[in-house]
């Protein structure tokens, strides 16, 4: 009985303990985060057609370049680890020149207003498109609508614009292939609403050296030139410039270093490319106000980091990969992976909720419940590709905490990847993502600055930056308390699945499928348990392995239980 009541006041005092360390870490963050120069590095990011290489995206890296001079990293010469504070950046000959949007108009001959502009919409560019002659192309247009490859067979589009109610995309082969000198289309996904918001288009590419020019459309545009191909005979004047020219592709790495465990680290990353407010020059700006201030509490001694810590911002999912593969002694000391993209949006413009996506757990196999995937879809996940480890609760309930503190509504999805923490993961990293959806605006040109919120990116570098401060600083007091907050999310998810799994079997669905789900969410959670083993930066005792062992034995008995009371 004394020794019960001793592990109950212990693990009192460890919750108790890192607690306080946490919410060290949360004034700290709350009071130093400078929403504003978060919102102005957005602000200057998203004027740019952001590619790997182009002007834009250069200026956009030598923007957070200055920013970490400022706040005091010093460039790197030889070692990473040289002083407490450095950074590099790294250059690459790219296969291909840089391509660069500038100018583009169409116009219904005969009609004073242009039917579209760059100026306002300027994603009616497809990403490697070549420019007309300067002084633009006149043709008859051909309306296909809806055509197919067989409608379009017979028809004569020599020296023509193809025009159709279908993705530019799909006409584009067809079109250069029967001597059409270019092609305008429409395609927008149901969740951009494009019959409210009208002058939305998506950026998209095409293939460099298709033999033909191509415009994208709005909704607007689109109506309206078809309304004037069903009265007569149309033809449009198209004015293109691009550019393309020879460039090296950047990526900029920052490190703080850890005292005592230097290789062992936290990553950050956040894309570049793009060329939205909020996806994902949002990402660039907070994690570049998180990477300051970073530096501002390391200088006036408010932050001892024991692991270090890295921001690394480049081409999507290309950049974080190659900081992890290119490198296999530090991808080995890469303890967590961070991928901050679309984290600046204000949901009341945007329709989009702050999500934090979770490493795969049962919830991508079986979705059910208050489990709900976005819109951008559910991938393939298979058991085997199952990643248990205590990371996705950890992050989740101080993102809980600043939106109890903040009035910020925080919700999560289930795995579907496609952002910079997939690199993590397929290394066998934990690694979550930042983000939000739906947003109606998601990879159109109406998404810019004034669908940007900074006290948005504000909660998400508080939370980002307490989480990663927390974990590069881990004692046995954080290991400990840990433990307990996973143990209790483990066993509100079993309660969870296991009122689910009784619901199913009462409608009809197998017994056994439905024990299936309780044992592997279990199972789930007893491996998630077991990561928490390496988390404390020099452990001193063995508490958090007998808090693991006390932990465990409370997940697999409550499972054996529900288990039980499915019956047979």
């Amino acid at each position: 009985m004394q020794k019960l009541l001793f592990i109950v006041l212990a693990t009192i005092t460890f919750n108790t303990a890192a607690q306080t360390q946490r919410e060290q870490y949360f004034n700290l963050t709350r009071a130093g985060f400078n929403e504003n120069n978060a919102y102005q590095t957005t602000a200057f990011v998203e004027q740019f057609f952001r590619l790997p290489g182009n002007k834009g995206f250069d200026a956009s890296i030598y923007r957070v370049e200055e920013i970490l001079k400022k706040a005091g990293y010093v460039l790197q010469k030889k070692d990473e680890f040289e002083a407490p504070l450095t950074y590099r950046i790294e250059k690459r000959a790219m296969k291909r020149d840089a391509w660069e949007p500038v100018d583009a108009n169409i116009s219904i001959v005969g009609e004073s207003v242009p039917l579209q502009s760059f100026k306002t919409n300027r994603n009616m560019i497809p990403i490697n498109c070549v420019s007309t002659p300067a002084e633009g192309i006149t043709a008859d247009v051909v309306f296909v609508n809806k055509a197919t490859k067989e409608d379009l067979a017979d028809k004569d589009l020599k020296g023509k614009i193809v025009f159709g109610d279908v993705s530019t995309q799909r006409l584009i082969s067809l079109a250069a292939k029967a001597g059409a000198v270019g092609v305008v289309g429409f395609a927008l996904p149901n969740y951009n609403q494009p019959t409210k918001h009208v002058t939305s288009i998506q950026f998209s590419g095409m293939q460099a050296n298709a033999g033909i020019w191509a415009l994208f459309l709005s909704y607007a545009s689109k109506e309206r030139l078809k309304e004037a191909c069903l009265k007569g005979k149309v033809a449009l004047k198209v004015n293109i410039t691009t550019k393309t020219y020879p460039a090296e592709e950047l990526t900029i790495i920052a490190n703080v270093r850890g005292k005592i465990k230097p290789q062992e680290r936290f990553v950050y990353s956040a894309h570049v490319q793009e060329p939205g407010a909020n996806d994902n020059a949002s990402g660039v700006g907070t994690l570049a106000e998180m990477a300051r201030l970073t530096a501002q509490l390391v200088k006036n001694g408010k932050l001892n980091p024991q692991r270090s810590l890295t921001f690394l911002w480049g081409d999507e999912i290309t950049s974080t990969r190659r900081y992890i593969v290119e490198d296999s002694a530090r991808a080995k000391g890469i303890l967590w992976g961070m991928s901050l993209d679309m984290v600046g949006e204000d949901t009341e413009k945007t329709g989009g909720t702050f999500l934090l996506e979770k490493m795969p757990d049962p919830s991508a196999i079986w979705t059910r419940g208050e489990d709900k995937h976005s819109e951008w879809g559910a991938g393939d996940i298979k058991e085997k590709d199952l990643f248990p480890h205590y990371f996705n609760d950890f992050v989740f309930d101080i993102c809980k905490e600043q939106g109890k503190f903040a009035n910020w509504t925080v919700k999560f999805n289930p795995f579907e990847g496609g952002s910079d923490h997939t690199p993590f993961l397929q290394n066998k990293i934990p690694g979550l993502l930042m983000w939000h959806f739906t947003d109606v605006f998601y990879h159109t040109d109406n998404d810019r600055i004034d669908k940007v919120s900074a006290t948005t990116m504000k909660n998400v570098g508080v939370s980002a930056l307490t989480a990663a401060f927390t974990l590069i600083s881990a004692n046995e007091n954080t290991a400990v308390a840990t433990v307990n907050e996973v143990k209790e999310a483990a066993l509100v998810r079993l309660k969870t699945e296991f009122e689910l799994s009784k619901k199913a079997i009462a409608e009809g669905k197998a017994v056994s499928d439905e024990k299936r789900i309780i044992e592997v969410w279990g199972k789930w959670y007893v491996d998630a348990l077991a990561t928490i083993g390496k988390l404390a930066v020099d452990p001193k005792t063995t508490r958090v392995g007998s808090t693991i062992k006390v932990a465990t034995l409370a997940v697999e008995k409550q499972t054996k239980a529900y288990l039980e009371l499915l019956g047979n």
